[in-house]
């Protein structure tokens, strides 16, 4: 019995010893969170944390403020941090002044901290971008691309002195706006407000990161060496901004609709600031008050160019930029354009006014006479029956698909220094085509007449002349002395015409020395014809009727054509003899002989020292002799590097071992897949 009560007392004892450790335990914890309490209760006050519930600070927005501060987080309306709790109030508003300066009222604002080494003006700024009247404005110089604020030294027309924005010295080009259809942007209610900067941003922004000198501005300087690639598609031009005249109803906040994710067509591009790298991160900010309001949305600008093609514009935009050289407004609806319309322009040097609804009553006297400047003209795809009155600056004039159905000596007079004639598609025949049109033209290189109603080569084609395409016409014959002044010749295009070589007279172009290229494609030209230019390099006939290659046609050709295409016609090995390639031996590097009559491969190719492509397929060849392309005499490889053989009827098995020995490479030899195997499967 006596043990059972010492037992019980010894479980007694160390019950209490236990209890009396934890208590011990809970006292320590409890004096140090005393003593931490203490020492924040001690500590600076600005390097206090934001305890809820032991401090009388405020939480906004993630900013802790303190107690008694007051800010404006909307417009006309004011908040006070007071015993922990935010109390907010409206208040009366005043009137703004000019929307590039920053303005606080006198009341300090906690979530603007004055920042060392700016120099204090007569302002101070505000975080809510709306500036009173009559504050304190802080001048503040960031880094490059940073907002610059200055005060206004002459204030816009019917707007208070107080009211004014200044322009940049710098800036020169102003676009003055004119009624049309304008972009879509955010509405603003009526009230007493003026242009104000939108911004489009995926951070929010506090004011402090426009005082701040040394991690905001060198995180920009970062990103603007990443986009250097597009500083040249931003132009520099002072835009007037349009004021909303001051009403004396009260001012309304704005209401600013979100804006959809930037795309090519929906970025207004902003004057003075260069635009991010693509696919990397960045934060356009779109302005209304720096975009043409007269151009739409999709219009691209760069310093000496607008490009505002297939926009859908239907009047003609009235811009006022010496610095623009290019404008291209192609592929639209405009149909007038007023004598005034391009004034302010008067360093213009392209103009593409293509697929638009233009006539001969669109244009405003000399609108584009007076175009001193001018040099591209592009007016393709109008309506235009004859040709405007033009600037004596021109060296390109395109006027293809209009309506023009007649040329007069006086349709080009003053174009003398113009290089290049583009009148293709229209209403010319031999009857409406005065043989002195060409004739003030003396620098033409350049003239297209394709796909028009000439029955024969125009007459009085200017001596310049190098270039001259004439296809798609109903041409059927070619005389003696329609080209004896045109001695500058180097490409002539006659494709697509009813020409037989019966009708080319052999004067035609025999003295025609400097003609390197000619095609005479798709017409009715039965035999190769004879007596070609002697310097011919480049002989196109395909699609044609040909039968036969003659004897020594080619033998006065010196050095000798480069290529001579004959796909597409009736060619079959009695129309080629061995001499039908004499003077091309050492000069030919290209043959092309598809899609004829064909039964063996021609003779004479193994004489072509230079050639390198042949091509025979789709014919009816159906053997390959040893010495038909190489010479088992010979050291030397050949210099084919392509030969098509393909599409005939050829029996592969039955090729002799050393019929292709001279080609240096087995895959230059094309032979499947030929015409009984294309019916087996």
């Amino acid at each position: 019995m006596y043990r059972t009560l010492a037992l019980c007392l010894c479980l007694c004892v160390a019950l209490l010893v236990s209890e009396g450790k934890q208590e011990k335990r809970r006292g320590e914890r409890h004096r140090s969170s005393r003593r931490f309490l203490s020492a924040v209760a001690d500590a600076p006050e600005y390097d206090n944390p934001f305890l809820p519930g032991l401090s009388s600070q405020c939480l906004v927005n993630g900013i802790s403020l303190f107690d008694g501060a007051l800010w404006s987080p909307e417009p006309c309306s004011v908040c006070q941090c007071k015993d922990g709790a935010t109390n907010c109030r409206t208040i009366p508003c005043q009137a703004r002044a000019s929307p590039t300066q920053r303005s606080v009222a006198k009341v300090p604002n906690p979530m603007t901290a004055e920042k060392p080494g700016l120099k204090r003006s007569q302002h101070k700024l505000t975080g809510n971008g709306k500036p009173p009247v009559g504050k304190e404005v802080l001048q503040v110089k960031p880094k490059k691309n940073k907002l610059v604020v200055t005060p206004a030294k002459q204030p816009f027309p019917n707007v208070p002195k107080k009211q004014a924005s200044p322009l940049k010295k710098t800036q020169e080009a102003v676009v003055r706006l004119s009624p049309g259809k304008l972009p879509k942007t955010p509405v603003t209610p009526p009230g007493k407000t003026f242009m104000r900067q939108s911004y489009f941003d995926h951070d929010n922004h506090d004011d402090d990161d426009y005082l701040e000198n040394d991690s905001d501005s060198d995180d920009d300087d970062d990103d603007s060496s990443h986009i250097s690639v597009f500083r040249s598609a931003v132009r520099p031009a002072v835009i007037e901004r349009r004021l909303m005249p001051p009403t004396h109803h009260p001012a309304i906040p704005e209401v600013q609709q979100p804006l959809a994710p930037p795309t090519k067509k929906s970025v207004i591009l902003p004057t003075g600031r260069p635009l991010p790298a693509p696919n990397s991160f960045w934060r356009p900010v779109l302005r209304s008050s720096t975009h043409m309001e007269s151009l739409p949305a999709g219009c691209l600008l760069s310093e000496s160019l607008i490009a505002c093609g297939s926009t859908g514009i239907t009047h003609m935009p009235i811009i006022r930029d010496p610095g623009v050289r290019s404008l291209f407004l192609a592929d639209n609806k405009i149909s007038k354009i007023p004598a005034h319309a391009l004034a302010g322009l008067p360093n213009l040097d392209w103009l593409d006014l293509s697929k638009n609804k233009l006539d001969d009553s669109s244009l405003g006297m000399d609108v584009l006479r007076n175009l001193t400047k001018l040099r591209r003209l592009n007016l393709d795809g109008n309506n235009f029956t004859k040709v405007p009155a033009l600037p004596a600056s021109l060296v390109e004039l395109k006027m293809n698909d209009n309506k023009l159905s007649g040329l007069t000596p006086h349709s080009f007079k003053g174009l003398s220094q113009l290089l290049t004639l583009e009148l293709e598609d229209n209403y010319f025949h031999d009857g409406n085509v005065s043989p002195l049109t060409f004739r003030s033209l003396r620098r033409l290189v350049y003239l297209r007449l394709d796909d028009n109603k000439f029955r024969a080569i125009p007459s009085g084609l200017p001596v310049s002349i190098q270039e001259l395409h004439l296809s798609d016409n109903k041409i059927e014959v070619v005389h003696s002395g329609i080209l004896n002044k045109t001695i500058n010749l180097r490409v002539l295009n006659l494709s697509q015409n009813r020409i037989r070589e019966d009708r080319i007279d052999p004067r035609a172009w025999i003295h025609l020395i400097k003609l390197e290229f000619l095609d005479l494609s798709h017409n009715k030209i039965v035999h190769v014809p004879s007596f070609l230019p002697s310097g011919l390099r480049q002989l196109t006939l395909h699609h044609n009727q040909i039968e036969r290659i003659p004897g020594y046609v080619f033998g006065h050709l010196r050095p000798g054509l480069d290529s001579l295409h004959l796909s597409y016609n009736r060619l079959r090995e009695d129309g080629i003899n061995e001499v039908s390639f004499l003077g091309l031996y050492n000069s030919l590097t290209e043959l092309l002989l598809d899609h004829n009559q064909l039964r063996s491969i021609p003779r004479g190719i193994l004489q072509l020292k230079a050639l390198q492509h042949l091509r025979v397929n789709n014919n009816f060849i159906s053997y390959v002799t040893m010495n038909s392309l190489c010479d088992n005499t010979a050291r030397d490889d050949s210099p084919l590097v392509s030969v098509h053989l393909e599409h005939n009827l050829i029996e592969r098995r039955l090729i002799p071992p050393t019929a292709f020995s001279c080609i240096k490479t087995y895959h230059s030899v094309i032979l499947r897949p030929q015409r009984y195997e294309e019916l087996q499967e």
